[in-house]
């Protein structure tokens, strides 16, 4: 069940501030302590970035969750850029990118509960996390 949710559109530097800042105000409501408030934060701020370096525009979407008798946060990172060739050399922490270190999915992959990405070349990329109260 989705209690609440944001879109936030990611087309300059100023939009992954309000994103992240969005992400840490609704963890704070939802009960996070500021560890998690921080990861989270972190997560959103490394998804978007990667939203601006590689695709240029796209969308964050926050939502809180209800699920068997627990809360979580959904965080849904949506582009359509030029997809990531080689997912899995970034997932296992083996793929340098020539634009920074790299580590902003397996960053962001370590900070949550759940994390699924989904690529296609010239389709974009999907990333969808969860972190649990």
């Amino acid at each position: 069940m989705t209690l609440d949710a944001s879109v936030l559109d990611i087309l300059q530097e100023t939009d992954i501030v309000a994103a992240r800042s969005r992400g840490k105000e609704l963890a704070r409501a939802m009960g996070f302590g500021m560890v998690d408030q921080t990861r989270i934060a972190t997560g959103i701020s490394e998804l978007a970035r990667n939203i601006l370096q590689y695709a240029r525009k796209g969308r964050i979407q926050l939502r809180s969750l209800s699920e068997s008798g627990r809360a979580g946060l959904e965080i849904v990172a949506e582009d359509e850029g030029p997809g990531i060739p080689h997912i899995n050399a970034v997932l296992d922490g083996t793929a340098r990118s020539p634009r920074g270190l790299g580590l902003g999915i397996l960053g962001t992959r370590r900070l949550m509960d759940e994390f699924e990405v989904r690529t296609e070349a010239g389709q974009g990329t999907r990333v969808r996390c969860v972190k649990w109260l």
